[in-house]
C-alpha cells in the first residue's frame, strides 16, 4: 500500500473524539509513514493548550493558527496527519487537505458523547447541554465531512486497529491502480 500511495499525505477528518489521532497513529505505522495530530503541533508552536489559546485568539484567532499549520504540514510526504474537527470549515483548508487522500472518520455522535463525557477542555464544548452542542456542530459540519475522498463508518465495539484497517482498505480502493507493466504490447 505504501507504494501505491507514492508518498501521499492521508489526513484524517472528523468529529472531535471520533479517534483521529488514535487511529491515524495505527495508519502511520502500518504504513511506515510520520504521524502529526495538528492540535499538537498547533499547541507545541504557540506554547499553549487550545483553551488557552482559545481564550487569547478567539476561535478565528485558533483557526488562522490551524490553517497555517496545516498549509505547512502539506509540503511534506509520507504523513499522516489527525486534523481538529473543525478544519474543514475553511475553503483554504480544502486546497491543502487536497493534495493527499481525505478519510473521514465517522462515529455515530452518542459514541463520541460517551468518549468526551468527562473531557472539560474542549472550548467549543464548554456552553450547553453536551449532546446538543455535539448535535449542532454536526449539523454544521456533515455536509462538509461528507466531500472526503473516503467514509470510514465505525462499528459498535470496533477498535482503532480495525478501524485503521479500514482506512487502508478504503484509501486504496480510491487510489489509481498501478498500470500493468507485464504486458508490454509486445
Amino acid at each position: 500500500m505504501s507504494d501505491r500511495l507514492k508518498g501521499i499525505n492521508i489526513y484524517l477528518i472528523g468529529m472531535m473524539g471520533a479517534g483521529k489521532s488514535t487511529v491515524g497513529k495505527q495508519v502511520a505505522q502500518r504504513l511506515g509513514y510520520q504521524f502529526f495530530d495538528t492540535d499538537t503541533v498547533i499547541e507545541q508552536l504557540a506554547g499553549q493548550s487550545i483553551p488557552e489559546l482559545f481564550v487569547e485568539m478567539g476561535e478565528a484567532g485558533f483557526r488562522d493558527l490551524e490553517s497555517r499549520v496545516l498549509a505547512e504540514l502539506s509540503t511534506y510526504t509520507r504523513l499522516v496527519v489527525a486534523t481538529g474537527g473543525g478544519i474543514i470549515l475553511r475553503q483554504e483548508n480544502w486546497g491543502y487537505l487536497r493534495y493527499g487522500v481525505i478519510a473521514w472518520l465517522d462515529v455515530p455522535l452518542e459514541q463520541i458523547q460517551q468518549r468526551l463525557q468527562a473531557d472539560t477542555a474542549r472550548p467549543l464544548l464548554q456552553n450547553g447541554d453536551l449532546a446538543s452542542r455535539l448535535q449542532t456542530l454536526m449539523e454544521q459540519r456533515r455536509s462538509l465531512y461528507a466531500q472526503a475522498d473516503v467514509h470510514v463508518g465505525y462499528e459498535a465495539g470496533d477498535t482503532p486497529e480495525q478501524v485503521a484497517e479500514r482506512v487502508l482498505l478504503q484509501v486504496g480502493q480510491v487510489l489509481k491502480p498501478e498500470p500493468n507493466t507485464e504486458d508490454n504490447g509486445n
